[in-house]
């Protein structure tokens, strides 16, 4: 049998706290994803590389679906997504949708962290326009471990399955199990009962790396589940979207209802286990310098609070100033964003001497640029080729999958 599925993609980490805001340009750019990209142009787009709907394409290619495709779209993460951005970007995916119709499904590549000015909900007031126009239509969704999953987005999408991986590795993985769950759906012909549970506790970023406990034996429980429950994901949630529904959240889809409830109590009731140990010991700039000077070895420090991968502006200046007034030698400073800075440094080229106002332009109150006379010891184009885990998809390690109905398909 073949199924028409439609694929569409919009994505954003949505910082409340940040200083600039998702625009359409951000969107048009693409940030560390690939541009938008429209209709036939996406396949090839995003070939090869790790996001979810890479993963989508490479099970409807096995499974022999007729794809759709929509939009896909995404920015770095910052400040939520402005009001002009996010409705000209789903009015373009809701009309795409209607000129793709009749289809089966749809297929969707979301965050699940996405503000935007007036929706605080981004995903689900995304959902709810969607459904609108298609109340009758099976809808997946592929997401990040970091989504603040609503009831709204719960109740109006049949599967939702998140990452499994912090750092994340596993983007078009996950499209693909969240797409696989969509075919084997589709072939029963049913709907599948599914069951949501919310924590009432935020988890910092810096304490959910998946590679350890207590997050290690959490996510387990999302490859090993029980007979009748087909696929179960964990959301750590984003704190850093200041709104009611931020937080963690558990998800489990399947054919036995009964199976699926108890699954979704036993994932909640391992993450309300487990609260004290997601606690852990922050530094403050200066003190984490003095830490790492007294440390053998190579050390370091992440500043989790101007982090560009989640939101932050990377322009203020206090660890620098902490290096400073520490006396750190053989130290380095891996990422500050300062354009003017950069300009300065091309005119005057390499080994001259500058003098500049250094960072801290974001317009926070307690940081300013720190004036600096510094050398200019090399000089780059910006562009970067990545080929680590994080940006490339290998997709042909999926290829062996069994085939999607088949019973030796397991657990996804």
């Amino acid at each position: 049998m073949t199924f028409r599925v439609a694929f569409a993609g919009f994505l954003h980490e949505s910082n409340s706290f940040a200083s600039a805001p998702a625009d359409m340009a951000a969107f048009l750019q693409g940030g560390g994803y690939v541009p938008l990209t429209r209709g036939a142009d996406l396949r090839d787009a995003i070939r090869g590389v790790n996001l979810g709907m890479a993963g989508a394409f490479d099970l409807a290619e096995a499974a022999g679906w007729d794809v759709a495709p929509v939009l896909w779209t995404g920015a770095i993460p910052s400040a939520p997504v402005t009001r002009a951005a996010y409705e000209q970007i789903v009015a373009e995916i809701l009309t795409g949708l209607q000129a793709a119709a009749p289809f089966d499904a749809i297929y969707l590549d979301l965050h699940g962290a996405m503000v935007a000015e007036h929706a605080p909900d981004g995903e689900g007031e995304l959902l709810s326009r969607i459904s609108a126009l298609f109340p009758d239509t099976p809808i997946a969704i592929s997401l990040d471990l970091h989504g603040n999953i609503t009831r709204r987005m719960f109740q109006l999408s049949d599967i939702m399955v998140g990452f499994r991986t912090y750092p994340h590795i596993d983007m078009a993985e996950t499209g693909l199990r969240a797409a696989r769950a969509l075919d084997q759906m589709l072939r029963t012909g049913a709907r599948w009962p599914k069951a949501m549970r919310q924590g009432d506790f935020l988890i910092p970023i810096a304490w959910q790396y998946t590679g350890a406990e207590p997050a290690r034996s959490l996510y387990a429980m999302t490859h090993e589940v029980p007979a009748g429950v087909a696929t179960a994901s964990i959301f750590m949630g984003f704190p850093a979207s200041d709104f009611d529904e931020c937080g963690p959240a558990v998800f489990a889809y399947g054919p036995d209802a009964q199976a699926v409830e108890e699954w979704a109590d036993a994932m909640l009731a391992a993450l309300n286990a487990r609260e004290a140990d997601f606690a852990g010991e922050a530094f403050t700039p200066e003190a984490a310098v003095r830490h790492a000077m007294a440390a053998r070895g190579p050390v370091v420090i992440a500043d989790t609070q101007d982090n560009p991968g989640a939101g932050g502006s990377s322009d203020t200046t206090g660890m620098l100033r902490a290096l400073i007034a520490c006396d750190a030698q053989d130290a380095a400073l891996g990422n500050l964003h300062d354009p003017d800075t950069a300009r300065a440094a091309h005119a005057a080229g390499t080994g001259a001497v500058i003098e500049v106002a250094l960072g801290g332009r974001s317009g926070l109150a307690d940081d300013a640029p720190l004036a600096v006379r510094a050398t200019v010891e090399c000089l780059s184009d910006g562009r970067v080729h990545a080929t680590g885990p994080i940006t490339v998809a290998h997709l042909s390690t999926w290829g062996r999958q069994p085939a999607c109905g088949s019973a030796a398909c397991g657990s996804w």
